[in-house]
């Protein structure tokens, strides 16, 4: 989607908004919301799929959205529909709840650790060579010795370049003979380095932040085990530059559940 310019009112909206977060009562804890927000973001990008039937979804999911119009124009005078869908579907939140031994549904998860600095680690040259590359603690390494350490409450994306195939089902899953998919993920060293990093939270351009052909899912373990939320199937990530750009991620509140839709936006320069 292509970058939208801010018109004025906005830019005033959010800056006035910034200022007087100090001064409101802290039901939102201190902490990332807080930070000086850049005052040079005049650009946002949507990170997000629309939702329809038509979507990537996890291999045995047959059933995913249903949608039905429960009032016209014509009719009623208004529009309205009622739909269903799976939680963790198109571009969606795990929940920590969503893999033991996270907790937190997404209705728990604070406020403010759906805003942070994100930090891009492009990893397009490494998966279009193979297809079940793993982000290595060194490959992290390398991007901090560029842009500095990642900082606390950061967004990590991993851009692999595979919303390139979305919405094909058959090249973005990349299933073999036996049916395993194929695609880029964290491993769970870099995974761990990250916590120790202090993060927010984990996205990724695929349909898993474990790579494809995972059968025990570590990485899911590990991030919602350790109560953070992990972002997948994530589009337009090749707007973003690798530092610089702050994220808002707004899932449904949805009480008790392990994960849901999201729209995430990223504001930039």
């Amino acid at each position: 989607m292509t970058a939208l310019s801010w018109r004025k009112p906005l830019v005033m909206l959010v800056a006035a908004v910034v200022a007087i977060m100090p001064a409101l009562p802290q039901t939102i804890p201190p902490s990332a919301l807080q930070q000086a927000v850049p005052g040079d973001l005049k650009r946002v990008v949507d990170l997000s799929y629309a939702i329809n039937d038509k979507l990537v979804a996890w291999p045995g999911d047959d059933r995913v959205f249903e949608s039905k119009v429960n009032g016209t124009v014509e009719k009623d005078g208004y529009f309205t529909r009622s739909f269903w869908m799976l939680e963790h579907y198109g571009t969606h939140l795990d929940a920590p709840a969503h893999f033991p031994p996270g907790k937190a549904t997404v209705d728990q998860i604070p406020a403010e650790k759906l805003f942070g600095p994100a930090v891009v680690i492009d990893v397009q040259a490494e998966s279009a060579k193979n297809a079940d590359y793993l982000l290595s603690v060194e490959r992290i390494e390398r991007w901090e010795k560029q842009h500095g350490e990642i900082p606390e409450h950061a967004i990590v994306l991993l851009r692999t370049g595979w919303a390139s195939r979305w919405p094909d089902a058959v090249k973005y899953r990349n299933q073999d003979a036996l049916g395993k998919m194929h695609f880029p993920g964290y491993s769970l060293e870099a995974a761990k380095l990250l916590l120790a990093r202090h993060v927010n939270g984990l996205g990724c351009d695929t349909l898993s932040i474990d790579y494809g052909a995972s059968a025990d899912f570590p990485v899911h373990h590990e991030i919602l085990g350790a109560g953070l939320y992990q972002l997948e199937n994530l589009a337009n990530l090749s707007q973003l530059p690798e530092t610089g750009a702050y994220l808002l991620v707004a899932p449904i509140k949805l009480e008790g559940g392990s994960g849901g839709p999201a729209r995430v936006f990223a504001l930039l320069p």
